[in-house]
This record gives structure tokens, C-alpha cells and sequence, in this order.
């Protein structure tokens, strides 16, 4: 009889659990998922029942096979994927291909990944959760049937490529809808009246009007404040109330998934996506040293704020060794869950206390120590006692003005000695110290300060106040919600300006289209009730079959009306009032793959076409003009945008077709310590139009000598150099430099780094247009992945 067999998601999982059970027990890893549906066809039998048409997926038959004979030989199999939906839907299908054996099959979840916990649920098994599995596959059925029935009729009617999601396109309405409010937003003037006083005792202070004869003051433009500052010269200002109390600021619950999200996008400028790369690291484990491969926190996607007991005792132990007894509460302090949490996993918390980030920086990365440091401090600071603060509100009278100034001093730091959560909009009163003052005491007025504002539109969403909004409305759930936000930077719908989401010109386009003809799909209260639906079968308290069959039942007649009915944009012209330069027709605006642009009616006698774009302001501008000329006919030079990229051009075209880089792209070439073997310059780097980098003679035109980029890293194939290339569709790859002797090649940008699982002899960088960066291991069985930095670009 062979070992017990425990089969996880993770090769790093695996290597864990191997170092904390040593030769007990055989380990194997799925490397995630084993099944899916079909890429090339719908993949549901809409028929009978939704029934979901999973295959194995192309790459896996060989890690599935190692799996099957290692459960043929176990005298028992335990399955320990992820405890969550996914993990269980990993769970059941591996079930599924290993259930002929007759073994006993059971299901073990880890909360936290240390050997006390790892030892516990194997001690403690359970069996695969159906109903957990069921809401899994209705979610992923009711998401194949919006993708795949929707995207091919914005492909008919817009262009080829396009996507749509069932809870993604629900967010980009979200941002276009927050847009066009700041696109139509009018500006209200308004203004406030501040007078600094002073009393017996110093210091003097700033209190703020805020009631005219017993209203709110409301001072409409300069005229008013004016005439109220011209009233207040001569008025006497008395301390009409004088109210003084202790205030508690009380300490913010441990992270649940959202909330580290929101918060590491706040303090650490980290995406919903890279914070749980990196989340997911430190819990699959760490290698400390001598401690070998430690998990830092527990489980990162959960919604309850719940604290096991055992980590009660051990944070308030801590608390009064690090700082006394003053600061620990009386009782532990327990934190509500929002309607609808679930509560099998704890809040995310350190494993242990042992580990504290000073003690351990050297063996993380500055990212995660980074984030490890944030949940370590919200954690201690949850079991700590309130700030205490001594608050003194004043109000002042003036005639019949009245004024109000709030003084606050921190009495006892409490848990903000530790942590105050970051915000996403800056506070709007500031609290000060006040003198001593007395009820009834006459004030000397020192100054006067009226001044003018202007109402503010709502802001555009960030990644932090995006995710609270989906948070607060039941869009998606918290952990779905990193992989929403860069999908739909992904597909070019939305893009991002600083750290605000901006919508694209698609993606108004695509969502006003979506919005008219599926308007249940994108509506926002639908889809919270489709969540609630998936909460509802994991509980077991509803069958996942019907409440597809609910859904589907008029998303079917939307399909069919959006088929007949919906704006063929592709096909549509738009008068404008521009002229052809070459044949004198109206040109007429259409859409392309580059946005709106101006063509000529007369296509295809006539070819000539003019730039098109839409300003932020909603109104459209013509190609602008530079004012530097053209040096081959005296032209000006217009700015146009091409396949790579804004460039300028000779507005001569196509008499005149010179064209010249724009932007970076035009800079003085970087200077190279390489000398040209044929005239002895320098060589200095520059970007070929296709976007690879080449070494060049500083001597061009008269030297023309120029050789690939190399990038550091040797082919693994041959030793030679890997070097920038470009392919016969421009696109970017990296390949050996002996070619054609050694067609090593490979589109990710390698990274002179083994790989810690596999043993690869290079990582490669991968980027998407989130702009975030992971470094991965290019073996596909291997999994190895982590979040990239910064300082290697």
C-alpha cells in the first residue's frame, strides 16, 4: 500500500507542504485548473440542463496521468486546492478523472499555511462541497453564455476582437457613467467666510461661518461675501457655547480581501491585481532561512472579519509585551460581517507573531514586505483600545452670524501608534489646539478671509474607490475583482491617466451599445442579484440549473432582437462638414480600428482620409497641426496616429509621404562605452520602427554599421546572446543572436534568473496593460510565478 496522496493547485503549495511533512505523505500539484471549457465553441448544452462541456485542458494530460497512477497506489487521496470556489471546482474534477479508484477520497482546506494548520485538516478531512462546486460551474456556464453569444454580434456590428463579460461590461458602465457626469458637470460658485480670533490666552485661531440667521450659510457669489465681510468689520464676537468632551477614535477591522485591496492601493499605489500576486506568495509560502518555506498570512480571499481564538490570545499577548497593558482592551474586540459573508475563513492576519517584518526584510522582496508590513499592522491594531482625543467645539456669535471652531488634542495614541487607515479623498476639516477659553468671553477679531470656490465633479474612479463602489453595490465579489479590473484595461475599454480610470472611445461606444440592447445584463442591480443567486446555490439553498434557466430565458430574446436591431457601427457614415483635399466630396466619419476618423465617400476611387479624435470634452477635433515644417516640401507637419503610435507626417499626403517619430521616440540616441569595429565611433542605441532596440554607428550615414540588441541573458540552447528581434508582424521577440544556426526564440523577455522550482536556467517578464510586471517561469508545468519590480525595467 503506497503513501497517502495530498494533490494541491500549487507547485509552491507542494514544496511547502513537502518541508513541513517530509516522506509521510507523496505531493503532487494540479498547477491549476485541469478542465475547462472548450475555447473554440460555446461548450454548454443550453438543452439539457446548462451541462457544461469540459475538456482537459491542452498541456495537462501528463500532470493528470502522474496524478491518477500516484491515487492508483495511495492508501488514501486528500484534495487540498485553495478553500474557495475555484479551489473546489479543482477539487471536484480531479475527483472526477480519480473516482474509479477505490480509495477513500476526502477534502482537506487550509486557512493558513503552517504545519500546525496543515496537520489539523489533515487530521480533520472532509469531502468535496457540491453545492461550493455548483456555484462555480453556474458562474462559469453564466459567463460562457453572455461571452460567447454576445462578442460575435459586436464583432458583426462594430469590429473583429471584441469581448464582452457579464460582470466586467457592468464595470465599464460604471466608468463611462461616472465620465459623461464629469463631462456634463456645470461649475456652481460659491463661497466661505473665515475670521482668525484670538482670546485672553494665546494662540489666536480660524473658526468658519456656517449659519446666517439661524440657515446654513449658503453665499453665492463676491457680491454677497462682500457685504458680509463689510457687516463683521465692526460686530462684536462672543463665545456663545462652549462644549467640551472625550472623543475615542476606535481601530479598523482586520483586512478582508476588498479592503487590503483598497488599502494597499492607497498607501502602497499597488493594482487589485499585483496585491493578490503578491498575497498569494505569502501565503503559499516564504523561504525565511533556516525556517525553510513559511506561510506569512493566512487565506487572502475571504469576506469575514472573524479572528480564531487561538489568534486572539496570540495578538493581545503581543500587544502587552510590545506595549503594556495600557493598550490592550479589556475583551478582545470583535468585528460584525457585512449581509451575506462567509465565514468559513478567518480575516487575513500574520500565521504567526514570531515573524515579524523587521526580523524577516531580508528575505522578502520590497513589495512584499511591503504588504506584509500593512496586514501585520492592520492585524495589531484591530485588538488594540481606541485613540482617545479632548475635543472643545466652540461657537462663536457675530450679530447674527454664527461661527464655529472644533479643537482636538490626542490625549492616548492608542491603536493609531500602530495604524490609521489611509483615505481616499483628503479630510475636509482639520482640528487644531485651541486657547483656553471661557463661555461668554468678547473675542478680538484679527482678520477676515473670504474666498471663492467652485463646486467639484465627482472624481474618476481609482483602483481603491472602484473596488469600494463594486464592494458596496454586490458587483463581482472581492476575489474576482483584481482579475475584472485588468481585464478590462486589457481589452482597450477603459485606460488609466495617473491612477484614474479613464474610459476609452471603445469603450463608450461598445457600453452605450451594450447598455440599449442588453439592459437587464448591464444592469447594476441585476447583476447583485446574480451574485446573490451564486451565494445562495454554494449554500445549497438554491439549484444552480434553475436559476440559469431564470436568467436565460430573456437574455435568449435580447440575443435575438440585438442581432436585428443593434447600431451596425462598421458599416456606418457620418456627414461632416470637412471637404476631400483630392476630389471636393463631404467626408463622411466612420469608425476604424483606431477610433473615429474622416474618409472620403468616394472609397474606393478616392482613398484620402484625415485623423479623427474625440476630446475628453466629448466634441471632435481634426489631426493637429505642429508648427515645424516639412524638410523635404515645406508642408506642415500634422500629428497622426499609425499601428505603433502617434507620429508626425506631412499633411502633403500622399504627394508628400515623409514622416518623422514624435515624442521619446525623436530623442538624441543613448551613447554606448561600445566602439564600431569598422570606424572606430561609438555605438549608441536606437528603437527601430517596429519597436525593437538596435546598435548603430554614431557615424550614420557615413558609417552604416549596426548590429542586434543584446539583453544580458544567454540562449540556454546554444550560450550565445539573446538579442531584440522583431518578427515578419513587427511584434516584438527575443532570439538568439547565432541565427540562423540557433533558432532559439522566445516572445516573453527572458530574465538571467533560475527558476527555485523547475531549475529553468532563465524567468521571463511578462506585462499586460495594467502596467503591472511578473516575473514567471516559462515551463508550463512548473507554475513558478511572482510579482515583478519596478527596478529591473
Amino acid at each position: 500500500m503506497g503513501k497517502p496522496l495530498i494533490i494541491v493547485e500549487s507547485p509552491t503549495k507542494a514544496r511547502t507542504l513537502k518541508k513541513f511533512l517530509g516522506s509521510e505523505f507523496n505531493i503532487k500539484s494540479s498547477v491549476g485548473h485541469i478542465k475547462n471549457l472548450p475555447e473554440k465553441s460555446l461548450g454548454v448544452d443550453i438543452e439539457n440542463g446548462f451541462s457544461p462541456q469540459y475538456q482537459i485542458i491542452k498541456g495537462k494530460g501528463k500532470i493528470l496521468a502522474e496524478i491518477k497512477k500516484a491515487a492508483k497506489e495511495a492508501e488514501a487521496v486528500y484534495l487540498a486546492p485553495d478553500p474557495d470556489r475555484e479551489g473546489e471546482a479543482i477539487a471536484w474534477h480531479i475527483q472526477e478523472e480519480i473516482k474509479g479508484r477505490k480509495k477513500d477520497i476526502y477534502r482537506a482546506s487550509f486557512n493558513e499555511f503552517t504545519k500546525k494548520a496543515v496537520l489539523k485538516a489533515l487530521e480533520n478531512p472532509g469531502r468535496p462541497d457540491e453545492n461550493k462546486y455548483n456555484a462555480q460551474k453556474a458562474r462559469r456556464v453564466l459567463d460562457r453564455l453572455v461571452g460567447y453569444q454576445i462578442s460575435p454580434i459586436l464583432w458583426k456590428k462594430v469590429r473583429r476582437g471584441l469581448s464582452a463579460g457579464r460582470v466586467q461590461s457592468v464595470v465599464v458602465r460604471l466608468i463611462c457613467e461616472r465620465e459623461q457626469e464629469i463631462r456634463s458637470f456645470v461649475p456652481k460658485e460659491y463661497w466661505t467666510i473665515e475670521v482668525e480670533l484670538s482670546g485672553k490666552t494665546p494662540p489666536p485661531f480660524i473658526a468658519k461661518l456656517i449659519r446666517i440667521d439661524s440657515k446654513k450659510a449658503e453665499i453665492g457669489d463676491e457680491e454677497g461675501a462682500e457685504q458680509i465681510r463689510d457687516n463683521l468689520q465692526d460686530a462684536e464676537f462672543r463665545v456663545l457655547k462652549l462644549e467640551k468632551k472625550e472623543r475615542a477614535r476606535h481601530p479598523t477591522p482586520p483586512f478582508i480581501t476588498s479592503k487590503l485591496q483598497q488599502e494597499a492601493a492607497r498607501k502602497l499605489h499597488f493594482s487589485a491585481k499585483k496585491t493578490m500576486l503578491i498575497a498569494q506568495r505569502l501565503y503559499e509560502g516564504v523561504e525565511l532561512g533556516r525556517e525553510g518555506s513559511v506561510g506569512l498570512i493566512t487565506y487572502m480571499r475571504t469576506d469575514s472579519p472573524r479572528i480564531a481564538g487561538e489568534a486572539l490570545e496570540m495578538v493581545r499577548s503581543h500587544i502587552v509585551t510590545r506595549f503594556g497593558p495600557d493598550y490592550l482592551p479589556e475583551r478582545p474586540n470583535f468585528y460584525k460581517s457585512k449581509k451575506g459573508a462567509q465565514e468559513a475563513h478567518e480575516a487575513i492576519r500574520p500565521t504567526s507573531l514570531e515573524f515579524e517584518p523587521d526580523k524577516i526584510k531580508q528575505y522578502l522582496a520590497k513589495d512584499e514586505l511591503a504588504l506584509y508590513e500593512l496586514v501585520w499592522n492592520r492585524f495589531l491594531a484591530s485588538q488594540m483600545r481606541p485613540a482617545l482625543y479632548d475635543q472643545t467645539i466652540v461657537d462663536i456669535s457675530a450679530d447674527n452670524y454664527l461661527f464655529r471652531v472644533v479643537g482636538s488634542i490626542l490625549k492616548f495614541p492608542g491603536f493609531i501608534s500602530v495604524y490609521l487607515e489611509g483615505q481616499d479623498e483628503p479630510e475636509e476639516e482639520k482640528e487644531g489646539v485651541l486657547p483656553e477659553l471661557k463661555q461668554g468671553e468678547i473675542l478680538k477679531l484679527l482678520g477676515i478671509k473670504p474666498e471663492q470656490h467652485f463646486t467639484q465633479p465627482p472624481p474618476r474612479f481609482t483602483e481603491s474607490t472602484l473596488v469600494k463602489e463594486l464592494e458596496e453595490k454586490g458587483i463581482g465579489r472581492p476575489s474576482t475583482y483584481a482579475l475584472i479590473l485588468s481585464t478590462i484595461l486589457e481589452r482597450d475599454y477603459v485606460e488609466k491617466e495617473k491612477r484614474n480610470f479613464l474610459p476609452t472611445e471603445l469603450g463608450l461606444l461598445v457600453t452605450e451599445l451594450l447598455v440599449e440592447s442588453f439592459p437587464q445584463i448591464l444592469n447594476v442591480e441585476f447583476t447583485a442579484e446574480m451574485e446573490e443567486s451564486l451565494d445562495e446555490i454554494e449554500r445549497g439553498k438554491q439549484s444552480w440549473t434553475e436559476s440559469l434557466a431564470r436568467f436565460y430565458q430573456p437574455f435568449e430574446a435580447s440575443l435575438e432582437q440585438a442581432l436585428t436591431q443593434m447600431r451596425d457601427v462598421k458599416r456606418e457614415q457620418i456627414p461632416s462638414d470637412v471637404i476631400c483635399e483630392k476630389c471636393g466630396a463631404q467626408m463622411v466619419i466612420r469608425w476604424g480600428r483606431n477610433g473615429k476618423f474622416l474618409a472620403c465617400p468616394n472609397y474606393p476611387k478616392c482613398r484620402y482620409t484625415r485623423e479623427l479624435t474625440e476630446e475628453k470634452g466629448g466634441e471632435l477635433a481634426e489631426e493637429k497641426t505642429e508648427e515645424e515644417l516639412c524638410d523635404k516640401c515645406g508642408k506642415p507637419m500634422v500629428v497622426k496616429s499609425g499601428r505603433y503610435g502617434k507620429f508626425l507626417a506631412c499633411s502633403g499626403y500622399p504627394d508628400c509621404r515623409n514622416t518623422r517619430p514624435l515624442g521619446k521616440e525623436s530623442e538624441k540616441p543613448e551613447v554606448t562605452e561600445e566602439i564600431c569595429e569598422k570606424c572606430g565611433g561609438h555605438l549608441v542605441i536606437k528603437k527601430a520602427r517596429t519597436g525593437n532596440r538596435f546598435l548603430a554607428c554614431e557615424n550614420y550615414p557615413k558609417c552604416k554599421n549596426a548590429k542586434s540588441f543584446p539583453i544580458g541573458v544567454q540562449c540556454p540552447q546554444c550560450g550565445g546572446q539573446l538579442v531584440e528581434r522583431s518578427s515578419a508582424r513587427r511584434k516584438l521577440f527575443y532570439g538568439c543572436g547565432n541565427y540562423p544556426s540557433c533558432r532559439f526564440a522566445e516572445w516573453n523577455k527572458p530574465v538571467p534568473e533560475h527558476c527555485p522550482q523547475c531549475g529553468s536556467p532563465y524567468l521571463v517578464e511578462k506585462y499586460d496593460k495594467t502596467s503591472e510586471l511578473t516575473v514567471s517561469c516559462p515551463v508550463k508545468e512548473c507554475g513558478y510565478s511572482r510579482a515583478g519590480s519596478r527596478e529591473s525595467e
